[in-house]
């Protein structure tokens, strides 16, 4: 194509083509990518909080993430850690229903071998297109994630952080 001055004029085609190329995650049919930095996070319709079940020994400590819709735009989550360099990908949890709170434990070690963690939700739509709406990543264990030695001290602590999100986002 030609405008009135005779220059080309790149293809509506061509054009798309290069903006998704421009969008990483959008081009490979991803979801939006967030990068979680604290142990309490709350935005696009979700809120969760991390924690940590301290044990006799530190292999046998446990990470604790809990999950909590602030809308129902979400039906599912997965998680799944991931080894940076080389890509591989351990499955956390597999797909998930999103209708209330939910809790994924992790022991700690498994942040060695696989530090991210992708926590992905899904519209209806897109778990049956076997695409995440949304992935909220973070890069190990946030370094404000607190450490309990009970879990009832665990537990209040995360309904308590979770409660706060949902009065913020309010």
């Amino acid at each position: 194509m030609r405008d009135a001055s005779g220059r080309g004029v790149p293809s509506r085609g061509w054009v798309l083509a290069v903006l998704l190329l421009g969008l990483p995650g959008l081009a490979a049919g991803q979801g939006r990518e967030i990068h979680g930095e604290n142990s309490t996070f709350a935005g696009e319709g979700v809120a969760m909080a991390w924690g940590i079940l301290k044990a006799a020994s530190e292999d046998q400590s446990q990470v604790v993430i809990r999950i909590v819709p602030l809308s129902g735009v979400y039906a599912y989550t997965s998680v799944e850690g991931v080894d940076p360099f080389t890509q591989k990908r351990q499955e956390i949890l597999g797909g998930h229903p999103l209708t209330g709170t939910l809790e994924i434990r992790s022991p700690r070690a498994t942040f060695a071998e696989f530090p991210r963690r992708e926590i992905r939700v899904f519209t209806a739509g897109d778990w049956h297109a076997g695409r995440p709406t949304l992935i909220i990543y973070y890069v190990g264990v946030p370094d404000t994630t607190p450490e309990f030695l009970t879990e009832s001290a665990l537990s209040a602590y995360l309904d308590a952080a979770l409660t706060k999100l949902r009065e913020r986002g309010q």
